[in-house]
């Protein structure tokens, strides 16, 4: 059943991060001397969006250093991209900070890039009828596009101030393809940007063309008899391998073995204040008006349903030694029991335990306190 009362916002952060880099002036904080750009392009973005989104939910993607799956299989992917340059680097640590204190849920996953991470999360979404929208700066993300994923990217030439909303017609309307049939776009013309070859002598137009006739690179092989003119035959035919290995590394993995919870995606609250003592050492004052109390404008956290008046509620702390083994005797007599955990924060790798919640039956449970001061 879709869940309509629920928005999930994903950030491409490196994508988000490298766009403001190039797009805003190397700014500058006098207090700590560093370059601040780029963190104050993305902070900017995010308080932008969720102004005007309202979600109920929300995580970051981030690129992981060293190369990835597709390194693997094509050795020049993305091999003319520069390194980052230091200015650039000292800046992700920012963002990743300004993700902390937002309070907001953060993916990395060795090998894979954070197109990767946004089109495994918002599959799972889409299986749960999670609306999702995807904020970024890359047009890799369109082939994410379904009636529950939606993609928001600057128009083109613009900045993040001048932004569309991409769903299935949007993507139409710029192509002339569905949001499946980009990866064969993809595939045939190439990616200068990520350094994918594509097929020689097949641009834009031709690519668009043979894609409306024969819907997919499989179904141009299909029928390359057909193909015309002759030379665009000739050309596809020598170059099959390089499109259908083109394709394979424009196609974002959307079954990755991320197990996503979208409770620890809620966005209900944040650290204020820590944010402000953030944007005051970064000299962010014009964005100190811009923050909002809650980052969302409903809570995302299920309220119980009322139970019976007569219905017996019985909710203990354990506090003792002697209470504690008394809860471990009854848990070890029944089949199966159900357990939570409170934490520091949202992000796990961050935060430290405080709490175990355990139930083994309706109206009856305990909470370990282990974090508490």
């Amino acid at each position: 059943m879709p869940n309509e009362n629920q928005l999930l916002l994903l950030f491409d952060g490196h994508a988000l991060i490298h766009r403001a880099f190039h797009a805003l002036p190397p700014f500058i904080s006098k207090k700590t001397g560093e370059p601040t750009g780029a963190v104050y392009g993305f902070a900017g973005m995010l308080l932008k969006v969720i102004a005007e989104f309202k979600p109920t939910h929300c995580a970051v993607a981030f690129d992981s250093p060293g190369p990835t799956f597709r390194h693997e299989q094509f050795k020049e992917y993305k091999a003319h991209r520069p390194h980052a340059s230091d200015e650039l680097k000292r800046q992700f640590s920012r963002v990743r900070e300004l993700v902390q204190a937002f309070n907001l849920a953060s993916f990395e996953v060795s090998g894979y890039e954070a197109d990767d991470i946004l089109g495994t999360i918002a599959r799972q979404a889409d299986d749960q009828g999670i609306k999702t929208i995807i904020i970024t700066g890359d047009t890799d993300t369109f082939q994410l596009v379904s009636p529950h994923t939606h993609v928001v990217t600057p128009r083109p030439g613009k900045s993040f101030n001048d932004t569309i909303v991409y769903d299935k017609a949007a993507v139409e309307k710029r192509y002339g393809l569905s949001p499946k049939q980009i990866i064969d776009f993809k595939g045939l013309k190439g990616d200068p940007s990520d350094n994918i070859p594509g097929v020689p002598g097949v641009g834009d137009k031709t690519a668009t063309r043979l894609l409306q006739q024969f819907e997919s690179i499989d179904g141009i092989y299909d029928h390359i008899d057909e193909i015309a003119p002759e030379r665009i035959q000739r050309i596809l035919r020598e170059n099959e391998d390089a499109a259908r290995q083109s394709k394979e590394l424009a196609t974002i993995v959307t079954d990755m073995p991320i197990d996503f919870d979208i409770s620890a995606c809620c966005v209900k609250s944040y650290n204020r204040d820590q944010v402000v003592d953030l944007f005051h050492e970064l000299e962010f004052a014009s964005l100190l008006p811009k923050l909002p109390q809650v980052l969302s404008g409903e809570s995302c956290i299920a309220q119980p349903e009322s139970s019976p008046a007569s219905e017996a509620i019985d909710y203990q702390i354990v506090s003792t030694v002697d209470a504690l083994d008394k809860v471990i005797s009854i848990l070890s007599e029944v089949d199966s029991f159900a357990f939570d955990t409170e934490t520091s924060e949202l992000n796990p790798r961050q935060a430290s335990l405080v709490g175990i919640s355990l139930s083994a039956t309706h109206g009856k449970a305990w909470y370990v306190p282990v974090g508490h001061s």
